[in-house]
C-alpha cells in the first residue's frame, strides 16, 4: 500500500508514515521513488500505537517543556520567551529529491507528483514555526513562497496536526 492509504489507515500524517518507513518501524521498500508498505507490518505498528495511547489517556499540554521535548530550541531575549520548532518548517506531506547541485529534481505532495517549481514554492512557504510562552500559542511566520496547491490555512492545519501528533507521542 502507498503512504497516503497507510496514513489514513493508521490515522497519522503521511510524513509520519514516511518516517516509520525510513527508520524501519514498518516494513517498506521504495519502488520507483515511492514507499510501498507491508500491510501486516503496518497493522502491527498501529496496534503498538493503540496500546501506547491507552496507557497515555491524559492530554499533554503545549508548554515550553513539551515543545523542547519534541526538538524545539528555546530562545529568550528582551522579555520574549519562545521555542523555535525548526523540524516543523516544512509542509507535512512534501517530499523533495535534489540534484547534487541542490536544485529540485522531483517533488511530491501526499505521494502525488507536483512540478519542481511548486515543490520549491511549498518548501519556502513557511519561514519559522515557534511557540510563544507569553500567549501559550504556536505561531507561523510565512516565507516568500506562495504555493498554488495549498493555501496558508491548509498548510497551518497540517503543521498544527503534526505538532499535536508529536506532543501526544511523548
Amino acid at each position: 500500500m502507498n503512504t497516503t492509504t497507510a496514513a489514513t489507515q493508521a490515522k497519522v500524517t503521511v510524513a509520519t508514515i514516511r518516517t516509520w518507513c525510513r527508520i524501519g518501524a514498518v516494513a517498506a521498500a521504495k519502488v520507483a521513488g515511492k514507499w510501498v508498505i507491508d500491510t501486516a507490518s503496518l497493522a502491527c505498528r498501529i496496534e503498538i500505537g493503540a496500546r501506547r495511547k491507552a496507557r497515555k489517556a491524559q492530554q499533554v499540554a503545549l508548554t515550553i517543556e513539551t515543545m523542547t521535548a519534541i526538538g524545539g530550541r528555546r530562545w529568550q531575549k528582551n522579555g520574549m520567551d519562545r521555542v523555535y520548532l525548526n523540524a516543523f518548517e516544512t509542509v507535512p506531506g512534501l517530499e523533495l529529491d535534489h540534484y547534487k547541485s541542490g536544485s529540485i529534481s522531483g517533488a511530491w505532495l501526499d505521494d502525488e507528483k507536483v512540478s519542481n517549481a511548486e515543490g520549491g514554492r511549498l518548501a519556502t512557504a513557511v519561514d519559522k514555526v515557534y511557540f510563544d510562552a507569553a500567549d501559550g500559542k504556536v505561531h507561523i511566520k510565512w516565507g516568500w513562497g506562495t504555493p498554488r496547491s495549498l493555501d496558508r490555512d491548509e498548510i497551518a492545519t497540517r503543521i498544527f496536526a503534526a505538532l499535536r501528533t508529536a506532543v501526544a507521542a511523548l
